[in-house]
């Protein structure tokens, strides 16, 4: 009789196990085997890749953001407290998804598209990935059409168009913020979808955002992606990214999308957090050596798509922190390489008075003239050259050094356009008025009047045309050019404007 083992023969025994399959089993059921910090590693999720959605015994959501061997690390979407070690994890093997839609319009949401202002439930149109492949270049088309800011400086010498790129940087309390919503501010005129994404954010920040988008008309066609400091760094991590999943929604239907990312400099601090608490190797400055390749695809997805995907645009306005004025450290020269140019505001600027305090010879706009339209290109080549000529000229004065008459004459010009181009938080103007203002300053119409008057003068010009002669502003909104006919208005009316309102001020 034959030797057995648990009550099987030896030689059954000796062919199961030459039968038996020892490679690796796939599975889609782990075990929480360390949690904290917003962090948990999980065994036994062999099938898992990166960016998958896993869902906990307690109900709380996560995603895949590391490798091992013999585990993964997840980020949690909620309070590691809800997680302890031991507990079920559930693979779904889907990428996360975030709900979008026009019922988003309005509404202040946190990144998984729940809304957080009280004003009930939301319905989605779509369920999207938030990582999706970058517009091909074959699915894109030039950028040349102007997204207007309604800030003279940025659309006269910075100008933006829909589908670019253009990175606000600078230091704290510069005005950085306001100049991103200044510009969604100015898109309610032009039908353009906002998205907003404050990352780590202070709640009373928000508020005050909020606030003012709806006090200036913009909160309905804007959608505000919110993350506050003391939430899971997972909520902050996938915020930016949300968000320019929601906007390439809008885009594939054909809308013009602006996106605001409020700051991509705190979302690398938040990805340096995740990546050393995942016990990744730390690079340069201990940020992980891929958070170049995070931002440079994030930023990608913006393009202004081909009429054949239906002409739809997403315009991205990054915004970086730079400390002491200094662009050259990692993250910021970084952002630099990867966008089509840069609003650096200055700290000196803000500190003299200039608002917006941008330094006009350290912006650049790569997409140039091209996103302007003819009439602003018309005054902006003038405007340029009388600023470069005065900031020049004015060096000369401070040793009090004897000028010309013609000298002379060109730094009163650029006092005159650098007043000008002072503009107050949230005082945007229409494009056709910008042209306007900066006709007058280039052909001298400004030129007898004090420079603290020169704003006023404007302003009064301006509501004279609206009151007398809106036909004209009504042409130039249409042609957006200096014809002829419409300079040859412009100087009779301001002869007319003169004598009625100004005909006892000259030079006073």
């Amino acid at each position: 009789m034959k030797e057995e083992v648990l009550g099987l023969p030896i030689d059954k025994i000796e062919k199961k196990i030459k039968e038996y399959d020892f490679s690796p089993r796939i599975s889609n059921i782990g075990y929480v085997k360390h949690v904290g910090d917003g962090v948990a590693e999980v065994s036994l999720l062999n099938s898992a890749f990166i960016g998958e959605m896993v869902v906990f015994e307690s109900g709380i959501q996560g995603m895949v953001l590391s490798l091992k061997e013999d585990s993964v690390g997840v980020i949690l979407f909620g309070k590691d407290e809800y997680v302890k070690e031991g507990d079920v994890v559930y693979s779904t093997g889907k990428i996360l998804q975030v709900p979008t839609g026009n019922g988003f319009l309005g509404r202040v949401i946190d990144p998984l598209g729940n809304p957080i202002d009280g004003g009930g439930l939301i319905f989605p149109e779509a369920y999207v990935p938030i990582d999706n492949e970058a517009p091909s270049i074959f699915d894109r088309e030039p950028v040349k059409e102007p997204l207007y800011t309604g800030i003279r400086t940025i659309d006269a010498l910075i100008p933006i168009g829909h589908g670019q790129r253009e990175l606000i940087l600078g230091d704290r309390q510069t005005g950085k913020t306001t100049i991103a919503l200044d510009t969604i501010i100015s898109q309610k005129n032009y039908g353009t979808i906002c998205i907003y994404v404050a990352i780590a954010q202070k709640r009373t920040n928000i508020a005050r955002i909020v606030q003012t988008l709806r006090e200036y008309g913009a909160l309905s066609n804007t959608i505000v992606i919110a993350t506050f400091p003391d939430e899971p760094p997972a909520l902050r991590y996938i915020a930016p990214m949300a968000g320019c999943a929601m906007g390439e929604y809008f885009m594939r239907q054909g809308e013009r999308v602006l996106i605001v990312y409020d700051d991509l400099t705190k979302h690398a601090n938040t990805y340096r957090e995740v990546a050393l608490l995942l016990r990744r190797v730390p690079g340069r400055e201990a940020y992980p050596g891929d958070i170049f390749y995070l931002h440079a695809h994030l930023l990608e997805r913006a393009a202004k798509l081909n009429k054949r995907l239906g002409g739809g645009a997403l315009t991205a306005l990054p915004i970086a922190e730079t400390l002491s004025g200094e662009i050259s450290t990692y993250i910021p020269t970084n952002l630099i390489s990867i966008t089509d140019g840069q609003i650096y505001l200055d700290t000196n600027l803000f500190n003299a008075g200039i608002r917006p305090a941008i330094n006009v010879g350290l912006s650049v706009s790569r997409v140039g003239g091209s996103a302007q339209p003819k009439g602003m290109r018309q005054v902006a080549g003038r405007l340029r050259l009388d600023l470069a000529q005065y900031r020049e000229y004015a060096m000369f004065l401070e040793f009090g050094t004897e000028l010309d008459m013609a000298t002379k004459k060109k730094i009163e010009r650029g006092r005159r356009v650098e007043e000008l181009l002072k503009q107050g938080a949230h005082e945007v103007q229409p494009i056709e008025e910008q042209i306007i203002s900066f006709y007058l300053a280039n052909g001298g119409f400004l030129d007898n009047y004090p420079v603290e008057k020169v704003k006023d003068v404007v302003i009064k010009y301006i509501a004279y045309l609206k009151l007398k002669y809106s036909s004209v502003l009504t042409l130039l909104r249409e042609e957006l050019q200096l014809s002829d006919q419409i300079i040859y208005q412009l100087h009779n009316i301001f002869q007319e404007f003169e004598k009625e309102v100004y005909a006892n001020s000259t030079g006073s």
